[in-house]
């Protein structure tokens, strides 16, 4: 499957834009289940049959998370205004359901990390109802039984590309409402245990060599993935 393909399908609007059609989902009480793409998810299209028939189904809305997938678009002759990231589309989906009184399920991340971000959340937001699950405890086809029987306006899961989507779509027919998003490792920085990258990183789309500079053992998985990636899209842009 041409890498081209998947592109196809990624929303080309802005972060304002997408974050006000989630917020509109959410509380119209519609199903909505978003993946924020980046280059790794798409390279998995490539390997995985299951991620290949995830990003080409119409259940899912798929939006470029990163700025490769964008200049991707962009070389493809393809609709790609900016860049939309997992952790703020998260972070302004968490503020309308504070706002709007939702209910919101957080599933990922360390016990102390979404426990934190939980108790940030219900100081700031004194109507919302929230429950979280930690990402290493439980089997979590299981936890997402549970969710589904609760019906919760807003689902964000923090399991890693792809666990997380393909958790989502396991269980996505058991839900009849609620905005359902994989959010990497979003929860560490929204609950202030990790930091972000500096302004300058995030205005000038720099924040993955920001990232590879604090944690160098993220390279071989950058080399793997988004040089990989442009690559494949170097072809396809020639075809």
């Amino acid at each position: 499957m041409a890498i081209s393909e998947y592109l196809k399908r990624v929303y080309g609007g802005t972060a304002e834009e997408y974050a006000r059609r989630a917020e509109e989902a959410m509380e119209r009480g519609e199903r909505l289940f978003v993946v924020t793409a980046n280059p790794e998810i798409l390279m998995h299209g490539e390997r995985d049959p299951k991620i290949r028939e995830l990003l080409l189904s119409e259940t899912a809305e798929i939006v470029p998370d990163g700025v490769s997938v964008v200049k991707a678009m962009n070389m493809l002759g393809l609709p790609a205004k900016e860049r939309i990231t997992g952790v703020d589309l998260a972070g302004k989906l968490l503020e309308a359901a504070g706002k709007g009184k939702k209910s919101v399920f957080l599933l990922g991340a360390k016990e102390e990390v979404v426990s934190t971000l939980a108790g940030k959340l219900r100081r700031k937001y004194p109507g919302i109802s929230l429950r979280f699950r930690n990402g290493y405890d439980g089997d979590k086809d299981q936890i997402f039984e549970e969710i589904a029987a609760l019906a919760p306006d807003l689902v964000l899961v923090g399991l890693g590309v792809p666990a997380q989507e393909l958790l989502i779509c396991r269980h996505l027919e058991k839900f009849s409402k609620g905005v359902l998003m994989g959010v990497g490792g979003s929860f560490d920085v929204l609950s202030g245990s990790k930091r972000r990258a500096p302004a300058v990183f995030v205005k000038t789309n720099t924040e993955w060599l920001y990232r590879i500079a604090r944690e160098p053992q993220r390279l071989g998985r950058f080399w793997n993935n988004n040089v990989k990636f442009l690559g494949a899209v170097k072809k396809a842009a020639k075809k």
